[in-house]
């Protein structure tokens, strides 16, 4: 087992959130049988016809709204060949960072693994003016048979530099800590479970943090130890806690993204998450930056992931 580039000296002046993505439109979008033995979220619907071609309509609203609200949107084109059901998910296999590092992730499930395209990765820095100025590649964790997807297992704050993550399959404790160590963050590790008792299978299910608060299913965290100390966490880095239900996190309600767009900053989710979250949830996020949501019925109900799944932050720094 070869071991990663040490990752490079965090700048000053990090920032929680950014205004530049990259995005998968999906060649052949469809239920993952592999992947829904761990993601509870996802329903194989009577018909897979026109499941794809939905899928596309639903991800080319979602460019056009971010677009429409001066966040830059990086679209990458998924490849027919190999079929990739899950491409529309790409912060399962890669994040960046302001220190000029990008992480590739181990998946758990084989026919998500052929998603990752180092290329496009090194491709920012010719296309998009980005310093690229390592890569940590911790692919090989899947030989043992261990994950970490990514910003679906990992909840960052990345000015304080502490990572969130629920226990799950798909978050090993092996790559974790061996992440944490090379990336120079602390963890907050914890046990989340959905309404009917069955492990969540993503942190960010259940919780989204943005620039001053945290939107997170306290009620999802059933060791009151652990609550106990997520809550001191969080508020401990000044954030703001809006609790979120179970329900709400069954529609979505914790799987937003807080972007900075040209007129100030948003919150992006689904429609599905928007009507889960209306009322006080939704009102106290809206202090924090204006909603800005579309509908994408076929992707959540069939892939069990939503807006924040579907977006890859881009935080290297610019030329």
């Amino acid at each position: 087992m070869g071991s990663p580039v040490q990752a490079q000296p965090v700048p000053p002046n990090v920032s929680q959130i950014t205004d530049t993505v990259l995005m998968v439109r999906p060649a052949a979008f469809g239920f993952n049988p592999e992947t829904a033995v761990t993601n509870h979220f996802q329903q194989k619907r009577g018909s897979e016809i026109g499941i794809a071609e939905a899928a596309r309509r639903e991800f080319d609203g979602l460019v056009d709204a971010w677009e429409k609200a001066g966040v830059f949107v990086i679209v990458m084109e998924d490849t027919p060949e190999p079929v990739k059901p899950d491409a529309v998910f790409p912060n399962n296999w890669f994040t960046t960072h302001a220190n000029g590092t990008a992480v590739l992730y181990p998946m758990l499930n084989s026919n998500r693994r052929v998603e990752r395209h180092r290329e496009w990765i090194e491709a920012l820095t010719k296309s998009h003016a980005r310093r690229l100025n390592a890569v940590l590649d911790l692919s090989y964790w899947e030989r043992q048979g261990l994950a970490l997807e990514g910003t679906g297992s990992l909840v960052l704050d990345r000015v304080n530099r502490v990572a969130y993550a629920c226990r799950a399959p798909r978050t090993a404790p092996e790559p974790l800590a061996q992440w944490a160590n090379l990336m120079g963050y602390t963890t907050q590790v914890f046990d989340a479970v959905d309404q009917a008792g069955m492990a969540i299978y993503h942190t960010n299910v259940m919780m989204a943090l943005g620039k001053g608060f945290a939107a997170v299913a306290l009620d999802a965290v059933p060791d009151r130890h652990e609550r106990e100390c997520l809550v001191q966490s969080l508020e401990t880095a000044g954030n703001e806690i809006i609790a979120l239900s179970q329900q709400q996190i069954a529609g979505f309600g914790a799987n937003v993204l807080h972007l900075a767009g040209s007129a100030g900053p948003l919150i992006a989710m689904s429609d599905q998450a928007r009507v889960s979250l209306a009322g006080d949830a939704l009102r106290r996020q809206e202090r924090h930056g204006s909603i800005v949501s579309a509908p994408i019925p076929t992707i959540e109900h069939c892939g069990g992931g939503s807006v924040r799944c579907m977006i890859a932050e881009i935080f290297l720094p610019q030329f």
